[in-house]
């Protein structure tokens, strides 16, 4: 390692122990000398003994920094790997980081849009509107056409901080791996290797840039759903231009209660998005915290959500969202049994997994929440319940479900926020039950032919060769066929005839061996038949 990463490594080991994190990694488990530097190098004890492990866990990737904060958040939404205490005091970590100099945000963007920020935007805002830990935005108007816009850049140098940093992760990933009881279990070299992934691809604003553009596209002309457009000519790899909104952040309740919003309706509009999202477009926006949603100031009696920030989004296949159709279904009518063949269908869980034994386990888990009315019951904890269940039964990770896992969260959590009678249960079944029906009634054979009408009407002029090339075909295959038929049945002949003539010959040697002693000149002549015999079959068979 360079001296500035030692620098780095012995600055990060001094934080986590001064939380007290070693104790992540139980005292008989660590090496005697890694025993002796904890003292010889850091002279550090555990500053804050009366607080909860999670809750130091926490202070400690705030104080790291950045990359570590969003690390936390990252880790907050991997419910399937960490304990529930940990999960909730990482999910309070915020992204709130001091802005970098306004200067040096303009230089940036002239270095990527190869042009002077004076000569693109007019009113250039050189103090940011917000800041976070990979980029910041600043306010502008478009000198071609006046239309107001935030200029979003990549904070300088941090893909080299995020690289350095990330690789001590991984070195601290592995110590944790080699000694810490649940390695097995909290598999920290992937987590880190999964977060490497995510910040990385955060760090390209034209992904980001098209995530939104195809979210604006399945939104388009909807009352419940606007996506800011998106300036592609402005746009490169790090620096994203785009509509400025005016919309009222969700958290802010007494601004929406004060202009009227019908709180009810757009509680609603937000578990309907989702769902569209998720189940009609399989796009569906992963990053759907307060920061990234606000409401439309116009017509507050029919609300309108406004979603911005579009750097995570999750998809799911057509078995995926069949699957976890008929799962939510199925919890609806509290058919656990079919809860539970769904997940060994799909391969959630071993196709060994006893499904009596994870019916029952499913049943035990959520008849107790079923105990209590609709609109007191979480969605997204009966989903988390059901994937910690299933974690005891093996059930591989879901990527994709544990990003929907974690929107739903949010959504529920906005929506009961805004509304907090908001009976999601009767929001969503009518949605799902419609879209069930499209994907496996008539209406679904109709839109199947109508989605490969085109390309059937392209193939239509070929369908005469294609149907005689088939002809032709199959009477090449029914010709071989035949061949082979008859082949066989020559192969059985000959065989037949080894058959008899080995048994003729072993009956003419046994019969010349019993004439030996009474006629000498009949039994030669029985045992030269039987030889010959047993020469013609053995060339027989050998032809064969």
């Amino acid at each position: 390692m360079k001296f500035a990463e030692i620098g780095r490594f012995y600055a990060i080991t001094k934080t986590f122990l001064k939380y007290g994190l070693d104790e992540l990694v139980p005292y008989e488990h660590l090496p005697l000398g890694s025993r002796f530097g904890r003292k010889a190098l850091f002279w550090i004890e555990n500053e804050y003994p009366e607080m909860a492990l999670p809750e130091r866990c926490r202070l400690a990737l705030q104080e790291l920094g950045p990359v570590y904060i969003k690390l936390g958040q990252m880790l907050s939404t991997r419910r399937d790997l960490l304990p529930p205490e940990f999960a909730e005091q990482l999910a309070l970590l915020q992204d709130q980081v001091k802005p970098f100099c306004g200067e040096l945000a303009i230089e940036q963007i002239e270095r990527y849009l190869g042009d002077k920020v004076e000569n693109i935007f007019d009113d250039f805002d050189v103090t940011p509107l917000a800041s976070a830990s990979i980029a910041q935005v600043h306010t502008a108007t478009l000198k071609q056409d006046g239309r107001a816009v935030v200029v979003k850049v990549i904070r300088p140098g941090i893909g080299q901080v995020i690289q350095a940093d990330v690789q001590l992760m991984k070195l601290l990933a592995q110590i944790v791996a080699k000694y810490a009881p649940e390695a097995d279990r909290l598999r920290p070299v992937e987590v880190v290797e999964e977060y490497e992934k995510t910040i990385i691809d955060e760090l390209d604003l034209m992904r980001e840039g098209a995530n939104a553009i195809q979210l604006r596209r399945n939104f388009e002309g909807s009352k419940e759903l606007y996506v800011p457009e998106i300036y592609s000519d402005y746009c490169t790899h790090k620096v994203l231009v785009m509509e400025r909104i005016y919309g009222i952040p969700v958290s802010d309740i007494a601004a929406l209660e004060a202009q009227g919003t019908n709180m009810k309706l757009l509680a609603e509009r937000g578990v309907e998005t989702f769902f569209a999202q998720v189940f009609r477009d399989s796009f569906f926006h992963a990053d759907m915290h307060p920061g990234n949603v606000f409401v439309s100031r116009e017509h507050p009696e029919d609300p309108m959500w406004i979603g911005i920030d579009c750097g995570i989004v999750g998809t799911l296949n057509k078995e995926d969202q069949r699957y976890l159709a008929e799962n939510f279904l199925a919890f609806f009518n509290r058919d656990y049994r079919k809860v539970a063949q769904l997940h060994v269908d799909s391969g959630w869980v071993p196709i060994e997994t006893k499904v009596e034994e994870f019916e029952f386990a499913i049943r035990a888990v959520c008849e107790p929440i079923f105990e209590k009315p609709l609109s007191e019951i979480s969605f997204g904890h009966v989903l988390l319940n059901l994937f910690n269940t299933a974690r005891r039964f093996n059930m591989k990770v879901q990527p994709q479900l544990v990003l929907l896992q974690k929107t739903l969260l949010y959504i529920e959590g906005l929506g009961r926020q805004l509304y907090p009678q908001l009976d999601l249960w009767k929001t969503a079944k009518p949605f799902l039950e419609k879209w069930m029906t499209e994907q496996v009634g008539p209406k679904s054979v109709i839109n199947a032919v109508k989605d490969k009408a085109p390309f059937w009407a392209e193939k239509l002029p070929e369908f005469p060769e294609l149907i005689y090339d088939g002809l032709k075909q199959f009477r090449n295959q029914q010709h071989q066929l035949n061949k082979m038929q008859q082949a066989f049945q020559q192969h059985s002949r000959n065989m037949a005839k080894s058959r008899f003539w080995g048994i003729l010959g072993g009956a003419l040697l046994v019969a010349g061996a019993v004439l030996y002693g009474e006629q000498d000149t009949l039994a030669k002549v029985a045992a030269v038949l039987g030889a010959l015999s047993c020469v013609k079959a053995y060339l027989h068979t050998a032809k064969e």
